[in-house]
């Protein structure tokens, strides 16, 4: 590695170390309009399912939660809300939701070239449901869609080596 490389390695490490030792802010949760459903599950409890889904991303590369769930055929409003303070140049965060079956690691390789469009590479457009813009510190982006095929589907930041740790599940009912 040329010395350039190493010192900006060196100073989004120590960013990095910095941002995730001080306390947690609480972030208030605004009242939010949703759409519930009851299910049932396999012991015949009911718990609701809402397609009003928010999502928070941070500066230490972490989705609050990994599951996610809607309900099929039904409008989904989504927010990915960046509760970090670091700047989506150095640690941007959007949400990917893929079609069943896609190669996960594969649609991130080809994510990390597609720089000039927030790391949602076009070839792939047939592999994607929905996606957020990329959204930097405090900043948050909504998106409406609607899966109608009940099934699991992957999720991920595809914001370049964030997708170790920023990913999950959709779980349509």
């Amino acid at each position: 590695m040329n010395k350039k490389v190493k010192i900006s390695i060196l100073i989004l490490m120590g960013c990095l170390a910095i941002t995730s030792c001080g306390k947690k802010e609480a972030t208030p949760t605004g009242e939010s309009r949703e759409i519930n459903e009851q299910t049932s599950d396999s012991e015949g409890q009911t718990e609701a399912v809402s397609n009003v889904l928010v999502i928070e991303g941070n500066d230490q590369m972490q989705f609050n939660t990994k599951e996610l769930r809607a309900v099929a055929g039904k409008p989904i409003t989504l927010t990915l809300k960046h509760v970090g303070k670091i700047p989506k140049e150095a640690m941007g965060h959007n949400l990917v939701i893929l079609q069943e079956g896609t190669d996960e690691a594969a649609f991130a390789t080809k994510a990390i070239a597609a720089k000039d469009t927030d790391y949602i590479p076009a070839s792939e457009k047939a592999s994607i449901i929905a996606h957020t813009k990329l959204i930097g510190g405090g900043e948050e982006d909504t998106i409406e869609f609607t899966v109608d095929k009940k099934g699991t589907y992957n999720f991920l930041c595809t914001f370049p080596r964030h997708v170790s740790m920023m990913k999950g599940v959709l779980i349509v009912e």
